[in-house]
């Protein structure tokens, strides 16, 4: 599990001064772009081997209001990962209160030159880096569940 930490910026917000609901869906893109730079799969590094990795499919649950100054955690992990396809899992809380505000699902492919591909077959090192990921994830859910 990696954590993001960010500040509510003005510009995030609506005319009722809580943050307009578009503005999760790019701060899950920010903690993603992180969470991957971070686990070995640096976003730049991967589209310079010519692999994109669109948004299949997202889910969020808005749960709390965020406002102008709040700071945001967001702890990112690869919930599932199969060569093919990422899902990550996304739960943000404010960082004073502890109060979760969000919960979410991101899912992707890899693409290279418009079709699928797998990561195991174009960029190994890259493959071994999620699969790794992948399972940190699921030996820290065993954790916290014994």
């Amino acid at each position: 599990m990696f954590v993001y930490e960010r500040a509510v910026q003005y510009y995030e917000t609506d005319k009722m001064s809580i943050v307009h609901h578009s503005n999760y869906i790019r701060w899950m893109e920010e903690a993603r772009i992180a969470f991957l730079g971070q686990a070995g799969l640096p976003y730049v590094e991967m589209e310079a081997a010519g692999v994109v990795s669109p948004v299949v499919s997202l889910s969020i649950a808005y749960k709390k209001s965020c406002r102008f100054g709040d700071r945001i955690r967001i702890a990112v992990w690869a919930d599932s990962y199969n060569g093919f396809r990422l899902c990550v899992g996304y739960r943000m809380t404010n960082s004073v209160t502890g109060a979760t505000v969000a919960e979410a699902r991101s899912q992707h492919c890899f693409l290279r030159e418009g079709r699928v591909c797998s990561l195991r077959k174009e960029l190994p090192a890259m493959h071994e880096h999620l699969t790794h990921a992948s399972e940190e994830r699921n030996t820290w859910e065993e954790a916290q569940n014994t």
